[in-house]
Order: structure tokens, then C-alpha cells, then sequence
């Protein structure tokens, strides 16, 4: 039984030599990583995101390079392998390293990107793999936002100083003016007091 067993595994790998030599299977391993994060300034036009692979056992032609992104609600092919927008979007090849260059970049193109490698001509399953996705987050022009705050700041607190000066102002007059309407009538009734009793004096 146990030579039975080691003959078939012999035949096995025998079988397997076979359609590794013909071309019907190989052992092409494909293996992509990418930055988890990436970061793009709101001054910043363009983006480059990186993706490099390493390729074990497979042929020396050139691999198909597809970038996809997913959004919130939906997923976009970007470049398999053609790009479907050349102006938005140009992928980089040298060696092991794959870029993808995001142009006019907005808040809008914040998004999870991911690289893929395939060997077209491997039929291994592993001959065509995927990185775990780089997360591109674009900010706002923050500076823009703060300026118009400092600007709405400054005009509210011009308003509020100009009303309570105008407060002020008004209680110091009004009371001015009953202070004085306080004084004249005094006077008046003393006046009036003084004309009453030389009045009565009077034979």
C-alpha cells in the first residue's frame, strides 16, 4: 500500500513536470502591495499612487497593469489596461513599480484606489492579484474657509462694538438730559416757592 501510494505521487509530479514544460500550467505567483494611506494637500493638482509586485515562477513578458477605485456607493474601472480618461489618468511602469497618476484632483476623487497585476499567459490562479487598496483623502482649502470665518468675525464684532457704543452713548445723553430736566425743575419750584412767600409777605 505504501508503495502504491508513492508511485501515484511519483506519477503525480511526473504529470506535473509534463504540463509545466507544455505550457498548460506553471506555478506563477503574484504577490502586490500598496500604501494603506496617501495623503493630497488642497493646493495639490496632481497625485502619483504607488504599487509595486513581485512575480515568482512566471514569464518574462510584460503584465497587464488595472487600477479600479471604489467610492461610497459604487466602483469605477479606471485602467484595464487602457485608461478610460488619458487626461485624468496615466500609469507609470518601471520594473516592479506601478504609478498611477490622478491629474486635476478634487475632493470628489477621494476614494479607496487599487492596483491589480495579471500574466495574461499564466493559467495559474495566482498569476493575476490585487493590492489592498490605497486610500486617497483630498482636503478642502481649509485657509479659504478660515478666512471668510476671520472675515465674518471681524465684520460681527465692528457691528456689535458700533451697537453698544451706540447704547452707551444714548443712556449717557438721555441721562444727561433728565439730569438737567431734574435741575430745571427745581430751579423752577424754588423760583416758584421764593415768588409765593414774597407774595404773602407783602402788606
Amino acid at each position: 500500500m505504501a508503495s502504491f501510494n508513492k508511485l501515484k505521487n511519483m506519477l503525480v509530479l511526473a504529470f506535473d513536470w509534463i504540463l509545466y514544460s507544455v505550457g498548460a500550467a506553471d506555478n506563477c505567483q503574484v504577490t502586490v502591495t500598496q500604501p494603506r494611506f496617501q495623503d493630497a494637500d488642497y493646493s495639490t493638482h496632481s497625485v502619483l499612487l504607488t504599487c509595486t509586485f513581485s512575480a515568482s515562477g512566471c514569464s518574462s513578458s510584460q503584465p497587464q497593469v488595472l487600477w479600479f477605485r471604489f467610492l461610497t456607493n459604487k466602483h469605477e474601472n479606471l485602467c484595464i489596461p487602457k485608461c478610460r480618461d488619458h487626461q485624468k489618468y496615466k500609469v507609470h511602469l518601471s520594473g516592479r513599480n506601478i504609478s498611477l497618476q490622478v491629474n486635476n484632483v478634487t475632493v470628489a476623487d477621494s476614494a479607496v484606489y487599487i492596483c491589480g497585476i495579471a500574466f495574461s499567459d499564466s493559467s495559474s490562479p495566482h498569476s493575476k492579484q490585487t493590492g489592498d487598496g490605497t486610500v486617497l483623502r483630498k482636503t478642502e482649502n481649509q485657509h479659504s474657509n478660515g478666512k471668510l470665518a476671520f472675515i465674518f468675525l471681524v465684520i460681527a464684532s465692528s457691528l456689535l462694538f458700533l451697537y453698544s457704543t451706540t447704547t452707551i452713548t444714548y443712556f449717557v445723553i438721555y441721562k444727561k438730559i433728565t439730569s438737567g430736566r431734574k435741575i430745571f425743575q427745581a430751579i423752577a419750584q424754588e423760583l416758584q416757592k421764593q415768588r409765593y412767600t414774597e407774595h404773602w409777605q407783602q402788606p
